[in-house]
C-alpha cells in the first residue's frame, strides 16, 4: 500500500510539473469552455450556451487525461526504460498500473473542480440532482477506464514518437465525432449511431442528458461505455509490453 501511494503521488506530481500536460488537461478545456460558451460558432439547443457546453467539456477532460496524457507519458516512459525498471521493483506490475489509474483519477478530480468553477462563473445551471450526480460519476468512471485502456494499448505497442502522433490524432477525431461541442441533433442519423458507439460520444451524450436535460442516460449510452470499459483494458493487458 505504501509503495502504491508513493507511486500515485509521483504520477500526480509529474503530471502537474509537465507544462504540456497542464495545457492539455486544464488549459485547452478551459479555453474551449470559454470560447464556445461566449461565442456562437456552433449551434446550441440551450438558451444559455454554457448549459450545453459544460457537460461536453467535462467529457473532454476525461478524454484528454485518461487517453492522451496517460498514453503519451507512458509511451515515453516505456521508450526510455523507466517502466522496465519499475516493473522489477517491489512496486510490481499491479501496483504500478493501479498507481497510474489512481493518478489519472486524481488529475480528473482536479479538472472537474476547475471546470465546474469556471462554468458556474459563466452562470451554468446543471440539472440532475443527487441521482444525476451518481449517473455522472459512473459515466466518468466508465469513460476513464475505457480511454485508459485505449491509451495503454497504444503506449504498450507503438514507439514513443508514433504513439504521440497517434494519440493526438485520435484525440482530434474523437473531439469532432463525439457531440462534445456540436449537438448530436445536428448530425445525420447514421453519424449519430456511430458517435454513440464511440466511448467519447456515449459519455458526452450521457452527461448532456443528465446535466443539461435532467434525464437519465439511455441504455445505448451505458452499453457503449460498459463495453469499452471491459474490452479496452483487456486489449491493453494482452498487448502491453514493458520494453
Amino acid at each position: 500500500m505504501r509503495a502504491w501511494w508513493a507511486q500515485t503521488r509521483a504520477e500526480v506530481s509529474m503530471t502537474v510539473r509537465r507544462g504540456e500536460t497542464l495545457l492539455l488537461t486544464i488549459g485547452i478545456p478551459v479555453l474551449l469552455l470559454l470560447f464556445f460558451s461566449l461565442t456562437h460558432v456552433t449551434a446550441s439547443p440551450d438558451q444559455h450556451r454554457v448549459d450545453f457546453i459544460a457537460p461536453g467539456i467535462l467529457a473532454l477532460c476525461v478524454l484528454s487525461t485518461s487517453l492522451v496524457a496517460l498514453s503519451i507519458a507512458t509511451g515515453f516512459e516505456r521508450s526510455s526504460g523507466v517502466l522496465r525498471r519499475l516493473h522489477v521493483t517491489p512496486l510490481g506490475q499491479r501496483r504500478l498500473i493501479g498507481a497510474k489509474i489512481s493518478g489519472v483519477l486524481v488529475t480528473e478530480a482536479i479538472q472537474v473542480v476547475v471546470l465546474c468553477a469556471v462554468a458556474l462563473l459563466l452562470k451554468w445551471r446543471p440539472d440532475g440532482g443527487f441521482v444525476g450526480a451518481l449517473d455522472v460519476v459512473l459515466a466518468l468512471l466508465l469513460g476513464t477506464v475505457g480511454f485508459a485502456g485505449i491509451g495503454l494499448a497504444l503506449a504498450g505497442r507503438l514507439r514513443a514518437e508514433v504513439n504521440l502522433a497517434a494519440s493526438n490524432g485520435l484525440y482530434l477525431v474523437l473531439l469532432l465525432l463525439s457531440g462534445i461541442v456540436v449537438p448530436l441533433s445536428s448530425m445525420p442519423s447514421v453519424v449519430r449511431k456511430i458517435v454513440i458507439a464511440l466511448p467519447s460520444g456515449a459519455m458526452a451524450e450521457a452527461l448532456h442528458r443528465v446535466l443539461g436535460q435532467g434525464l437519465t442516460p439511455t441504455r445505448a449510452d451505458w452499453l457503449s461505455l460498459a463495453a469499452w470499459a471491459i474490452v479496452a483494458p483487456l486489449l491493453a493487458a494482452r498487448t502491453f509490453r514493458f520494453d
